[in-house]
């Protein structure tokens, strides 16, 4: 393959990058073309692990797709869940309990904690860093732990129910959680020293790539890598649901919109969500966790969308119904498909390894693209 760049003729050739490749996190296929160790053109092929999850959502009644949603961003599931859960309340007109949307609130934000440092464990392992992991998924177990004592579950949740949760939290779950807020804030200090100040990691991530606010809405790109970028755009602020508007938290947001600015926003978040669930967890209200519900509950006709601020930016759920328990048609707005967009752009003239560093940076969950 012979390309043209002005004057200059280079020879380059096609490298496939996938679909089972360890820094794709999932089943993705970037076609590469490359002159020598700098990529000239990256192009994103998707498919592979598609699920049809819009189609059996239009296939089946609306309660037989709650187990679906946490099999979109599986990392951030609960978060995931309570988009459809909203979704379903506002077009049903059911109000859940003061005390239900709080339990929503703690046990969503404890999944996003696990969800970053899953991503920070992960990124640096692709970065050759293997130590860190050892700490990140000690402290995410922590919050498995404590999940899976009120949820039953692990990873993929089903908590979550039209007009609240599932099942109370109790005072025991509540000094776990306790517990584990004053730990993390400790662990803090060993992720700074062991990471943040290692100048190796901050001469292999800075300055690599610069997004712009201007690509990033180009795009329709949002969460951690827009903030980064210095727009302060977080849904639980800018377009408050369920009880976020009862919380006071900081949006973090970064400057250069590069690869060190977006870790640091990751890790700030962490400890915004750190502040939410102890002020839900001090203002736990009394009252049922559940509110009474018909066991047919037929969706009135027409449209309703609803956006809840996922683990990598807003994750929104469009339902069309024609007045029966099926929807007519679901429409899932997901982040990584947009983020993912903006690979090629972003990655042109790029050494091959920092693409690598790249895909990491973008936190992709690939089934929620391949939806």
């Amino acid at each position: 393959m012979t390309t043209n760049n002005g004057n200059e003729k280079r020879q380059g050739f096609y490298l496939n990058m996938g679909p089972q490749h360890p820094s794709t996190h999932g089943v993705l296929r970037v076609l590469l073309e490359m002159d020598g160790e700098y990529v000239l053109e990256a192009e994103p092929v998707l498919g592979y692990g598609h699920r049809i999850q819009e189609k059996m959502g239009e296939s089946r009644p609306w309660k037989g797709f709650m187990p679906n949603t946490s099999r979109l961003d599986y990392v951030g599931a609960l978060i995931c869940t309570h988009g459809y859960i909203g979704l379903i309340e506002r077009m049903t007109g059911i109000e859940a309990p003061l005390r239900a949307e709080y339990i929503r609130v703690i046990t969503s934000e404890l999944n996003r904690i696990s969800s970053h440092l899953l991503w920070l464990g992960a990124f640096l392992l692709d970065l050759g860093a293997f130590t860190p992991i050892m700490y990140t998924f000690d402290d995410r177990e922590q919050i498995l732990d404590i999940l899976e004592d009120v949820t039953g579950s692990r990873l993929t949740y089903c908590y979550f129910r039209v007009g609240g949760v599932n099942r109370d939290i109790d005072a025991t779950f509540i000094a776990k959680t306790r517990a584990f807020i004053e730990r993390l804030r400790s662990r803090f200090r060993i992720y700074h020293d062991l990471v943040t100040t290692n100048i190796i990691f901050i001469k292999r991530v800075q300055d690599i790539v610069h997004l712009t606010p201007d690509m990033a809405m180009r795009y329709g790109i949002t969460g951690p890598l827009l903030r980064s970028t210095g727009v302060g755009y977080d849904i639980r602020k800018s377009e408050p649901y369920s009880v976020y508007a009862d919380f006071d938290f900081e949006v973090p947001v970064g400057t250069s919109g590069d690869c060190l600015e977006v870790y640091l926003v990751r890790l700030e978040e962490m400890e915004q969500s750190l502040r939410i669930i102890e002020q839900a967890l001090d203002r736990l209200p009394d009252g049922p966790h559940l509110a009474k519900t018909p066991k047919k509950l037929p969706l009135p006709q027409g449209d309703a969308s609803f956006s809840v601020e996922a683990a990598r930016g807003e994750f929104t759920y469009y339902l069309v119904s024609d007045g029966s328990e099926v929807p007519y048609r679901l429409k899932i707005r997901s982040p990584c498909f947009s983020n993912l967009s903006i690979l090629p752009e972003l990655c042109r003239d790029m050494l091959l390894s920092d693409l690598v560093m790249v895909l990491g940076t973008l936190d992709l969950v690939i089934p929620e693209i391949d939806r």
